[in-house]
């Protein structure tokens, strides 16, 4: 074990743990209440369950490292979306009424990482020799 494999590790579960919450958040708020924003942006509600679902399950499953190239790529999706739909027009910081995306942009940074880095020494990927 080496300091980039636990490197690794703690970014994993730090990005999984990060969707986690935010797919939970989506739920406890009232999935109905997102769905509402989807609908008022002009993404169509039922997109805020999938989306909700994907952070939920995986967040947890990132955390575990399975599938993490998979689920990094539907999280990345996830978060070039929430840029450009809601983001964007407040800019990097913010415009004093809306959060920027300087959060988004980092969780899809990181996402990316996980699409192009190997796995983990620390995973079930590694673990199931599983070869997404």
């Amino acid at each position: 074990m080496n300091a980039n494999e636990i490197g690794k590790v703690i970014l994993r579960a730090v990005l999984g743990l990060t969707f986690f919450i935010h797919g939970f958040s989506k739920f406890q708020g009232g999935i109905a209440n997102t769905a509402g924003f989807f609908d008022s942006i002009g993404v169509p509600g039922f997109m805020a369950y999938v989306v909700a679902v994907i952070e939920l399950v995986g967040g947890i499953i990132l955390i575990l490292g399975l599938g993490t190239r998979v689920v990094s790529m539907l999280l990345a999706v996830i978060m070039i979306g929430a840029i450009f739909t809601v983001k964007l027009s407040a800019g990097f910081l913010g415009d004093g009424q809306m959060a920027g995306y300087e959060l988004e942009l980092l969780l899809l940074a990181m996402s990316v990482y996980f699409i192009f880095t190997n796995q983990s020494k620390i995973s079930l990927d590694q673990k199931f020799s599983i070869n997404d």
